[in-house]
């Protein structure tokens, strides 16, 4: 999780003598300055309200507006009871495949049908295209997605690093462009909490998940095309039959029933 800029030291040290609208535009900068400048990523994951609270000395009621402009700017998505995630910057008139669609399964499983067909001929590209630079990205997401496969939502920013940098290395700028619009909200943990599930089940489930990543990133690697296509294919129908089961049941009340 990047860390929060500290408050410039030209602000009054007391925050109760600065108003909250000059509070929040100023907490609007500074996480918009870390967004252009690199140290969040399009994926991150950003602080806790809490942790910005305390690191940039603000309340509550700042950070939420300031979240919020952020939001409607296009920068961040929240999700929750996961988390707010920076969106990759989209030009003016743009439009977010991710903004027009709901949160619920439904609209879950249909961007997974969607990224089933537009990703399996990515994979072949890349596979075709790759330079060693994308090769070295595709490993650093696929190796922070296996430090965090026990802490909820921390999968979620190395996940869409992965499938991002097979975009990228398409060559190809609608690919590019098209996942980096899409957003975070390709992943389907974005969407659907799984906090209530069982930790080992989730566990289990990640494991799968990293393993067909794996299977991906070997035929991209040795460059065939055929293999890329096929196990991105297989990865993203398995990940929509994973999900669809998964919220077929009710999850339990807060009994644990």
């Amino acid at each position: 999780m990047p860390a929060l800029p500290s408050p410039s030291p030209d602000a009054p040290a007391d925050p109760a003598h600065r108003p909250a609208k000059g509070l929040t535009h100023e907490l609007v900068e500074a996480l918009g300055a870390q967004m252009r400048g690199g140290a969040i990523r399009p994926g991150d994951k950003l602080p806790t309200e809490s942790a910005i609270m305390q690191s940039f000395g603000v309340s509550r009621g700042v950070v939420r507006e300031a979240l919020s402009r952020l939001q409607a700017a296009g920068l961040v998505r929240t999700h929750h009871g996961i988390g707010t995630f920076a969106l990759e910057p989209v030009a003016e008139g743009s439009f977010r495949f991710g903004a027009a669609i709901g949160d619920g399964i439904a609209a879950m499983l249909e961007m997974l049908e969607l990224r089933t067909s537009v990703e399996s001929e990515a994979a072949g590209l890349a596979a075709l295209r790759r330079g060693d630079a994308h090769l070295r990205e595709m490993r650093a997401a696929l190796d922070d997605f296996e430090r965090h496969l026990t802490v909820v939502g921390e999968t979620v920013a190395p996940d869409f690093r992965f499938h991002l940098a097979i975009s990228q290395a398409t060559g190809n700028r609608y690919f590019i462009e098209l996942m980096g619009h899409l957003g975070t909200e390709v992943i389907p943990r974005t969407r659907i909490s799984s906090a209530w599930l069982d930790p080992a089940q989730r566990t289990r489930h990640l494991q799968k998940v990293h393993q067909e990543h794996q299977d991906i990133h070997a035929a991209i690697e040795r460059r065939d095309p055929e293999a890329a296509r096929a196990a991105m294919r297989i990865h993203l129908v398995n990940s929509r039959e994973r999900q669809r089961l998964a919220h077929a049941q009710p999850a339990p009340d807060a009994s644990g029933s």
